[in-house]
């Protein structure tokens, strides 16, 4: 099981304050939260992709070469990457080149994203937006396992002969994840290649997202990948905590109330109780993430949002060193107890195993295994 941080990259004003950071602080506070997560034993840093303010992740693979050089165990992902409106060629390309950089410690999430206006900007139409997702990622899984692509599409000049350099490390892949939180096509291509399945959920109903794991596991039975129980499922989420629980809450809600993404669609206390939102305690935190396996299954990989709705650098690096202190043990503990046998280990690549001991040797087997399988 892998327990990571990410970050959605948004400059907005801290309540508490009403100032806003500047693009620049903005940018050093991601690259000081992923440094901290290392060094707070999680496994894992993701951000996403936005071309419009508030955001400044215009560029995630800029942003996760640099950490690659400042951290030497964390797996960097992008949370997520547009495969709509990226030409596939050039994510191919950037990705492989990343990945070697960081000697595998590279994952991939695709999904459409959720700023409408950026299909236009990069000339293509929001309504081919799942049509878009279908066939560059179906030109970015060959690109990375063959050479000499011949391409005929609907949405990018055709290749003949086309080989994608760099190769992938070892040939093996950049593992992907693909995100959504509500469209069934997007789990469906998740199954159809077998790929990871990610529920990039902050503020939809849990239940939502769990009818997409549902239908993935199911389809990625079907496909002949494995069984259901070993389909590869990654989970967001949010965290705010404190040692005191009432402390999280008075806390965190100003953050919360005048938070554009939440939108006063819910109170704080509804939102807590209705999506992967937790808000308390250490103790609190644990068993409310506890809970997740109960709806969506064993899985293999954890994020939470430390630096959402504005909160401040200070309060973040605190989240993180509570989740590496408190809670990620706890839970690694806990869930490793009751993992049932058959359910794969988290997705790593070959190059990428620690090879301290002969536990972490034995994981190394596994997820090659499971890599070169994808």
């Amino acid at each position: 099981m892998q327990f990571g941080v990410f970050s959605l990259g948004e400059a907005v004003p801290d309540p508490s304050t009403g100032r806003t950071p500047t693009e620049h602080e903005r940018i050093r506070a991601m690259t000081a939260l992923a440094v901290r997560a290392e060094e707070a034993g999680l496994d894992v840093f993701a951000t996403g992709e936005h071309h419009s303010p508030p955001y400044v992740t215009s560029s995630p693979s800029t942003l996760l070469g640099y950490l690659a050089a400042r951290t030497r165990r964390l797996i960097l992902s992008t949370a997520t990457t547009l495969v709509t409106t990226n030409d596939p060629v050039r994510v191919a390309e950037e990705y492989a080149l990343l990945q070697h950089l960081a000697g595998g410690r590279l994952d991939l999430m695709t999904g459409r994203g959720n700023t409408p206006n950026c299909y236009p900007w990069f000339g293509q139409d929001l309504r081919e937006g799942i049509a878009l997702a279908r066939e560059n990622y179906a030109l970015l899984h060959r690109l990375w396992r063959e050479e000499d692509v011949d391409w005929r599409g609907r949405f990018r000049a055709r290749l003949d002969g086309f080989t994608s350099v760099p190769r992938p490390l070892d040939g093996v892949p950049p593992f992907v994840w693909h995100a959504s939180v509500r469209s069934p096509e997007i789990a469906e291509q998740a199954a159809y290649y077998g790929d990871g399945f990610f529920a990039d959920n902050l503020s939809a109903p849990v239940e939502q997202c769990a009818r997409l794991v549902e239908l993935y596991r199911a389809r990625y039975e079907e496909h002949g990948h494995g069984t259901a129980r070993q389909a590869v499922v990654g989970l967001g989420g949010q965290v705010f905590v404190r040692a005191r629980s009432q402390d999280a809450v008075r806390e965190f809600r100003p953050f919360y109330d005048r938070s554009r993404f939440h939108g006063g669609r819910w109170s704080l206390e509804e939102c807590a109780a209705r999506t992967p939102l937790a808000v308390g305690s250490p103790d609190q935190v644990i068993e409310k993430v506890l809970t997740f396996r109960e709806v969506y299954g064993d899985y293999q990989r954890q994020l939470f949002a430390v630096d959402h709705c504005g909160l401040p650098l200070d309060a973040a690096l605190e989240q993180v060193d509570a989740l590496g202190e408190r809670i990620v043990p706890v839970l690694r503990r806990e869930l490793a107890a009751s993992r049932p046998a058959g359910v794969p280990p988290a997705p790593r690549h070959p190059a990428a195993v620690p090879a301290a001991g002969p536990e972490r040797r034995a994981d190394r087997g596994a997820c090659a295994a499971s890599r070169t399988g994808a």
